[in-house]
């Protein structure tokens, strides 16, 4: 999912001096992450099973944020253009630096970045690969073993790693590379918060 010129410009957006700049330009990259995963996602959603995995916002549709990777550099100008709103606290092992920044117009973005651009860390292997762009798109889920062994049999696509794992704030995330009719691929985050397990 390397960033068109459109994107490019809309991640450029983000760092805008005004605010309603930064809000349209949130938005419309909340929309195209959106409208990937709801074409990833199309016929497995309509499963009676899977509907009850998922966190469901107003419009029927799983709560969602969606991942931009980006360059230090440009990391670091978003997050001055927001804010500087707190780091998530990401566990060690993982290559990212992050933050999710909620705008007033309902887009929910996460920024990332790589800790160390030069490793082989999948926010660095996504940014040699692909430049800034949507690198992922999160879903909350209720129970994301429950949601991962669901999907595995819908979409018949392992998870990328074979157990939850902990994600940033301390979450529990796993991970299913969906593929898209285009050819191309979407990364998809499962992600259930802290209290939504009980």
């Amino acid at each position: 999912m390397s960033a068109s010129p459109e994107l490019a410009a809309l991640i450029r957006g983000l760092c805008d001096d005004d605010s309603v700049n930064r809000q349209q330009a949130a938005l419309e990259i909340f929309a195209r992450g959106r409208e990937l995963a709801g074409t990833a996602l199309a016929n497995v959603l309509a499963a009676s099973d899977v509907a009850g995995c998922f966190v469901l916002g107003a419009d029927g549709f799983p709560l969602a944020t969606v991942g931009i990777a980006v360059e230090p550099a440009t990391f670091d100008r978003i997050r001055g253009a927001v804010g500087s709103p707190r780091l998530a606290d990401v566990p060690p092992e993982q290559d990212a630096v992050e933050f999710e920044v909620d705008f007033p117009n309902g887009a929910k973005l996460d920024i990332l970045t790589s800790r160390d651009p030069t490793a082989n860390g999948a926010i660095a292997r996504y940014l040699q690969r692909s430049g800034e762009g949507i690198q992922q798109v999160e879903l909350q889920v209720c129970d994301v073993d429950r949601a991962t062994e669901i999907l595995r049999r819908h979409w018949r696509v392992d998870p990328v790693y074979p157990a939850t794992r902990a994600g940033a704030d301390g979450t529990r995330v796993n991970f299913f590379l969906v593929p898209l009719a285009s050819g191309s691929k979407v990364l998809i985050e499962l992600v259930e918060a802290r209290a939504a397990k009980h």
